[in-house]
């Protein structure tokens, strides 16, 4: 593979892009309205027990919605792309943490395909959906670091035409919808004509945004830079080996300690309530086995409101008017909470809820000052880590939230 160049960024040609304004969040004149579609292949199932079912937490009242599909490819070479995007996963989330549309914070959904592995059931490139729309971080974050590599056919097109008819994808026009593929083969291969699946992503309000994992001249001649355009999106190319220049901060052993203690104040409660308190738990894990500075990142973005865990934390369903707290049996509270009244169930949870507001506040102020640490940190090193996959969706939720007036910081 060629090194990659410096991340750029082409959009569509005047013309195309005038056209788009014309569409921007909503279909095509006389296309199909934002509705979910039937499937027109067949999705393998999930990982063997994983859970086939992603919670999504229902948005408020006029509450903007930023839904992201990451398509990645997982064939033989891709090790360095889903690296990338397990460590990078938090850094990307926290980009959303100060959105705000006319003062309201947006809700963020996330789903995951991947695509380029051989299906040894069928010796046929797999195209598959590892999480629907999701709002649970843990669950995605788990399911990336489950995720290997393996031989394949890289079907672009197929896998862009799957991701645009089996997603809920919002109805809102306002609502960003945006999906991106990284690969690195040729964006040609495969029964589906890319043209066609960027047309029917397109039609449905969905801007398609390409990443080539190698050299910008390569992107070109297979044919990312085209699907891009045709989209109205952004063409970017990324070094999928490069390492993140992590720099340490003085914030940082504190930020990641305190991002530790939230989990005590998280209450499960339900079937489902231990098990997903145990992935909480194995989530910190992961990233702090990737690195202290990885750690930092999932402890801010777990104290924004973007880590919202409303489907198993008692303190979420109740602030989010999910639960009714006095009708909860007691067999499915945690310990300390049974036999409690009705006045002392509520005291005992605010009291969790007050702890757990104190510690984000605290991790908030905390992460303040190490960004403006690390600010003038990194005017003394040259990489910017803007050539990864982090940089690269930034730079186009960047320029797509501009178009639906979100501001990000």
């Amino acid at each position: 593979m060629k090194p990659a160049l410096k991340l750029p960024v082409i959009l569509g040609s005047a013309a195309a892009l005038a056209a788009a304004a014309l569409l921007l969040g909503k279909p095509a004149p006389g296309a199909p309205p934002l509705t979910p579609l039937a499937p027109r292949v067949a999705v393998a199932p999930p990982p063997a027990n994983k859970p086939d079912v992603a919670p999504v937490a229902k948005a408020e009242p006029g509450q903007p919605v930023i839904q992201i599909a990451v398509l990645l490819d997982t064939s033989g070479s891709m090790d360095g792309l889903l690296d990338q995007a397990r460590t990078q996963l938090w850094n990307i989330v926290n980009r959303f943490s100060h959105a705000k549309r006319n003062g309201v914070t947006p809700q963020l959904q996330l789903a995951l395909y991947v695509y380029g592995n051989t299906d040894p059931g069928s010796n046929r490139s797999e195209i598959r959906q590892v999480l629907p729309f999701t709002t649970d971080l843990d669950l995605l974050s788990e399911h990336l670091f489950s995720l290997r590599t393996s031989g394949g056919s890289e079907h672009c097109g197929e896998v862009i035409r799957d991701a645009s008819a089996q997603l809920a994808w919002s109805q809102d026009p306002e609502a960003m919808r945006l999906i991106f593929i990284a690969g690195n083969e040729p964006f040609t291969q495969g029964p589906v004509k890319f043209a066609d699946a960027v047309k029917y992503a397109r039609e449905r309000g969905i801007t398609v945004n390409t990443i080539h994992c190698g050299g910008y001249e390569e992107g070109i001649s297979g044919q990312w830079k085209d699907a891009a355009v045709l989209a109205d999106g952004s063409y970017l190319n990324i070094d999928q080996n490069q390492r993140v220049v992590e720099i340490p901060a003085p914030q940082d052993e504190e930020i990641a300690r305190l991002g530790a203690e939230l989990n005590k104040t998280y209450v499960a409660y339900g079937a489902s309530g231990q098990e997903a308190q145990m992935r909480q738990a194995a989530q910190d894990s992961n990233s702090l086995g990737v690195s202290l500075s990885n750690m930092v990142s999932r402890s801010v973005a777990k104290s924004s409101g973007n880590y919202s865990n409303e489907s198993w934390d008692l303190v979420d369903a109740v602030k989010k008017n999910q639960v009714d707290l006095g009708s909860v049996r007691d067999e499915d509270l945690p310990e300390p909470m049974r036999g409690l009244d009705a006045a002392g169930r509520k005291a005992w949870l605010a009291a969790r809820e007050q702890e757990r507001a104190a510690l984000q506040q605290r991790i908030q102020v905390l992460n303040t000052e190490r960004q403006k640490f690390l600010v003038e940190a990194r005017k003394q090193h040259a990489a910017q880590n803007s050539d990864t996959l982090e940089g690269a969706i930034g730079q186009v939720v960047q320029r797509e939230a501009k178009k639906r007036h979100l501001t990000l910081e």
